[in-house]
């Protein structure tokens, strides 16, 4: 089914800044119509042991809420809300979340570094001129630094570092006092963040280097507007900042033109990270961009409903990667999907189609983890899932997919207090009757079948007589029966005709 929308709308929870982008969509084109910011400062709200604090919530919620405001009446599917680096390392993410949600009036997916710089390199491609050469993109956010190196649209090198313009200016500046003693130590600190990456990222690999978000911009501003560079972001400008940063000692006394005053507090960590990234890959100069994260959702999710979803690339990458036996997965699907075509489309509230794609995604990579081992494969499959980089996929929708794929196979009382979606079971049910109709792992003729929601579990009707036929079909679904019980869960196998 082919979804259009004339007005698509990105959300990005940063860690310095909450921005909203409202867009047009025409063809394959974006085109801003309106857009909001609110300078929030969520890094600066992470305690020592990282428990984001009342205050900073108390910032993000009011900015929320006049974000809600302006998307209220777009359809749940034209807006896209994702948390960056702060929330991925909040202890207390899931709780604030919540209230964020009711706030903004729409889900908010926490992203993974490495999806972070994908989108990144999306947006920012977008708004630049066609090229043949390697461009390098380096995004300092206000708790993490994303790495690019690409190829037009194409990303080939993605890396995100946790160091970010507020978490260097609380760390290395806390009371806004500049010196050559602390300056020195956070740059010391950001080069030896990036020796992990330089090699890789080395001026070998790209001919341009580009520059997007604040950070960014601000500093070529400062040192155009300042006299320090002709154009962009130079060494020597920033030898020339760092020097008259010394000078002045203190945020507090600093007058620089083109520094917005929302950007004085973080601009010592800011300044700090970008001098070492220039110092350890060898960059001369660097160009700001248009396009940053929002831009890359919104692309991102103009890519969904033109049926380029990175999602699909990324599950067919990972069948790939991990051998998967593609028949089979096949075979897991149809049947996965058939039996939860019914269920899914029973419920209340749920996003039939939604439900039934995250499904398909599950039943393809349900055997990845037979490549580490056979014994318990399922275990293995559901943590790749959940911690590996996913292009495409949200933490949330990674989590999803490895609870699904953990339950397939196996006991189901390790499964008992941690199904919370209201389709949890249905899609758990209808992947794990698929793969144990499918054992033999061959093309054999499947009875008829179909299953339905009871008030207390399920029902599965089979065609009369095949049981009696397939004996070993039978005896583990009869074993079936026994541990959908330790779910509080009646599980009937009924012989029909229909």
């Amino acid at each position: 089914m082919t979804i259009e929308y004339s007005t698509l709308a990105a959300v990005d929870l940063g860690s310095n800044s909450f921005r909203l982008q409202i867009a047009r969509v025409v063809d394959d084109q974006i085109y801003p119509l309106d857009s909001l910011r609110g300078t929030v400062r969520l890094a600066a709200g992470l305690t020592p042991d990282n428990f984001l604090d009342e205050a900073a919530e108390k910032r993000a919620i009011e900015c929320l809420n006049r974000f809600g405001e302006r998307l209220r009446g777009l359809p749940a599917h034209a807006v896209r809300a994702v948390g960056t680096n702060t929330l991925r390392i909040a202890t207390n993410a899931p709780e604030f979340l919540e209230k964020a949600e009711t706030a903004l009036g729409f889900p908010i997916e926490v992203i993974a570094g490495q999806e972070e710089a994908r989108l990144i390199y999306l947006g920012v491609a977008h708004g630049l001129p066609a090229s043949e050469e390697n461009r390098l993109v380096i995004d300092i956010g206000g708790g993490s630094t994303e790495f690019i190196i690409g190829n037009r649209l194409k990303p080939l090198k993605l890396a995100s570092l946790y160091m970010g313009c507020v978490s260097y200016s609380l760390r290395f500046f806390p009371e806004g006092r500049i010196g050559k003693t602390n300056i020195k130590q956070a740059e010391l600190s950001a080069r030896l963040e990036l020796q992990g990456i330089a090699g890789d990222f080395s001026r070998e690999y790209w001919k341009e280097a580009i520059g997007s978000s604040g950070t960014a911009k601000s500093l070529s501003d400062v040192l155009e507007q300042s006299g320090f560079s002709q154009s962009g972001i130079t060494m020597e400008g920033l030898e020339m900042l760092r020097a008259h940063l010394i000078k002045v000692g203190d945020v507090k006394r600093l007058q620089l033109p083109g520094l917005r005053p929302e950007r004085i507090q973080i601009l010592p960590g800011g300044f700090s990270i970008m001098h070492a990234a220039f110092r350890e890959l060898g960059i001369e100069r660097m160009n700001p961009a248009k396009g940053a994260l929002r831009q890359g959702v919104l692309y991102d999710m103009l890519g969904r409903f033109h049926h380029k979803d990175m999602r699909v690339v990324t599950t067919n990458q990972f069948m790939k990667r991990y051998h998967v036996d593609m028949a089979q997965a096949r075979r897991v699907e149809a049947l996965s999907l058939l039996l939860a075509e019914k269920l899914v489309r029973s419920m209340q509230g749920i996003d039939a189609e939604h439900e039934l794609q995250h499904l398909s995604w599950a039943a393809m990579l349900h055997e990845i983890g037979i490549s580490v081992a056979h014994n318990a494969y399922h275990k293995h499959s559901a943590y790749i899932l959940a911690n590996a980089d996913m292009p495409g996929f949200s933490k949330k929708e990674q989590a999803r997919l490895s609870l699904l794929v953990l339950g397939h196979k196996g006991s189901l009382a390790k499964m008992f207090g941690i199904l919370h979606h209201p389709a949890d079971l249905s899609l758990i049910f209808s992947l794990r009757m698929a793969a144990l109709f499918h054992r033999s792992r061959a093309d054999v003729s499947m009875p008829m079948m179909d299953a339905e929601a009871t008030s207390g579990g399920f029902n599965l009707y089979i065609q009369s007589g095949w049981l009696s036929k397939n004996p070993l079909t039978s005896t583990a679904l009869k074993e079936e029966v026994r541990e959908w019980k330790s779910l509080e869960v009646d599980l009937k196998l009924i012989e029909s005709k229909r």
